[in-house]
């Protein structure tokens, strides 16, 4: 890594980052503008990726997964209407950066992730944020033992929303995640009601493709 990046510097490039990342891409919640000015994202991914961390890009963290775009976390808790008393379960947890975010604004998060090496970066990572709890489990399995949860965030793109996850979500419940459809991935939110579960997508986008979330294929000739 090199030297010259210090605390000056991420600074310098957490404004940078709001300035032009979130501001000119609708992310308007200022709470989650606040969180991002101020979270360190350069201490949620590997040391050697520190001089990228605020890139407009995802940051490769190893074993084929990355650190979503900060625009597109951004949107995805912009588009959550995220709410004090909020707890919310977060899927793709990877580092922790998006917990640390969330961790600022609502009352308690579950952050589940499946790669060992991540989920040790990020409890180290979130060691004196008492309100985060990281869970190592399959991402499409969720927590089921900390439901129901008042939101449900995904922040990586994903083909479905497995039922497992729906049901964790409370009735009146909020989901923001990624959509990946025909090749194409759109930023969708939505709403669990007592007669069903449904997303709208919002925003075309480019967005960290999660593991193990692919449609059951039919069978073909």
């Amino acid at each position: 890594m090199n030297t010259s990046f210090d605390a000056t510097n991420a600074e310098t490039m957490r404004h940078a980052m709001v300035a032009s990342q979130l501001r000119t891409n609708a992310v308007n919640d200022q709470r989650v503008i606040a969180a991002m000015m101020t979270v360190p994202r350069e201490m949620f991914v590997p040391a050697a990726a520190r001089e990228i961390a605020y890139r407009d890009t995802a940051v490769p963290v190893g074993n084929g997964r990355a650190v979503n775009l900060p625009m597109v976390t951004g949107r995805l808790l912009t588009e959550a209407y995220l709410q004090a008393s909020d707890r919310v379960l977060l899927i793709g947890a990877a580092g922790g950066y998006a917990a640390a975010l969330l961790a600022q604004i609502v009352a308690q998060v579950v952050a589940v992730e499946e790669d060992a090496t991540l989920v040790a970066l990020a409890r180290e990572a979130l060691a004196a944020t008492p309100k985060v709890e990281v869970v190592e489990a399959p991402l499409p399995q969720g927590h089921a033992a900390g439901a129901p949860y008042d939101v449900l965030i995904v922040d990586g793109a994903i083909e479905d929303v497995p039922d497992a996850l729906v049901t964790q979500v409370k009735s009146g419940g909020r989901v923001v995640t990624g959509l990946v459809d025909g090749g194409v991935v759109r930023l969708a939110s939505g709403r669990k009601t007592d007669g069903g579960f449904g997303l709208k997508p919002f925003m075309d986008s480019d967005c960290v493709v999660l593991p193990g979330f692919a449609k059951p294929r039919g069978f073909t000739f």
